[in-house]
């Protein structure tokens, strides 16, 4: 071969080698630390056939929270953020909310006396806000409030404020024969409005916090009619009596962020056979935010002082991803 053609064949090996290695990996916005570790060696573990730790396919269940394990969650959730919205625009045809509290501050902006009014009040937004529709009128809404809504610090829409390792993770446990499911505190249709396009999760596989419903017959016209009544609560010691009711199987995997989704990770854990619990902790101030104890959103403290005690996986964001959004360049 002539020098000139060898010497253009190895700098197109140089160039290409890395290329193919990248686009090998099947999780390149890990670094390659203790959590991506852990994980790739429990998915070998449990896919290894012959392996005493082996799993059949049917029982790979694994089950993540949404809010701050999929995609962020400051400076408030992003459904309650969807909620105050619809309250401005609902308003006019509830002329009561000019007087009426929670609902009131909303409209005045008076972000004291919205906070005054607690859980209560959020409930009593998202019940009036979420309810008096049909299932599939409630997700078009949402749909349309997605595609134009954008976070307030970032500007971008809030379905590209998900993590690109945490989307690169659902896509290698999907590879090995893993079935991903979403048990969120966050109510189940708002979930389902963005779930699967975003995600790659379908809806019947996304778990939620449930209001009462009833079908309606209206001249023909069939449809499930939500109703302003909490029906379930899914956070909590609420997620376990969830993935019981609706999954039938204990996972095998389960991630989260917050004290909310302490007990599924225990519930997983207490199975037998080998599991994995895992936590993403916010860390990073610079490319997100960094919280934890003292957050009054995706609080962790009891979670953590768990994960410490009984060994669990606790992803620091700030040093083991290198990067956190689709949107971000990835960090050497």
């Amino acid at each position: 071969m002539p020098l000139l053609l060898q010497m253009r064949w190895l700098i197109s090996l140089c160039v290409l080698v890395p290329l193919l290695v990248q686009a090998a990996d099947p999780m390149p916005s890990w670094y390659n630390g203790t959590s991506r570790q852990a994980i790739e060696q429990f998915v070998s573990a449990v896919t290894t056939e012959g392996s005493k730790e082996y799993v059949p396919t049917a029982e790979r269940i694994a089950v993540f929270d949404n809010d701050g394990t999929l995609w962020s969650e400051q400076p408030i959730y992003f459904e309650v953020q969807f909620a105050l919205d619809e309250v401005k625009r609902l308003a006019p045809q509830h002329p009561e909310w000019k007087t009426q509290q929670p609902f009131k501050a909303v409209l005045d902006g008076d972000q004291k006396a919205l906070a005054a009014s607690g859980m209560d009040g959020l409930l009593k937004i998202v019940a009036a806000t979420h309810s008096g529709v049909s299932t599939e009128a409630f997700i078009a809404q949402a749909q349309r409030w997605l595609a134009t809504a954008v976070h307030p610090k970032t500007k971008k829409p809030y379905t590209e404020m998900v993590f690109q390792p945490m989307l690169e993770l659902l896509e290698y446990l999907r590879a090995n024969g893993f079935k991903t499911y979403i048990v969120s505190g966050g109510e189940v249709a708002f979930m389902r409005a963005f779930a699967e396009e975003v995600y790659g999760i379908p809806p019947e596989q996304v778990i939620g916090t449930t209001l009462a419903s009833r079908f309606d017959d209206n001249k023909g016209t069939l449809t499930i009619q939500r109703l302003p009544k909490l029906l379930h609560n899914d956070d909590g010691p609420g997620k376990p009596v969830s993935i019981d009711t609706v999954i039938g199987r204990r996972p095998i995997l389960a991630f989260g962020n917050s004290d909310g989704d302490l007990q599924m990770l225990q519930w997983t854990k207490a199975g037998s056979g080998k599991r994995f619990a895992g936590l993403v902790h916010h860390t990073d101030a610079r490319r997100e935010w960094a919280y934890d104890r003292d957050s009054k959103v995706g609080r962790l403290d009891k979670a953590l002082i768990a994960a410490n005690k009984e060994g669990w996986t606790v992803v620091d964001m700030a040093r083991e991803w290198r990067r956190v959004y689709p949107f971000d360049s990835i960090e050497d």
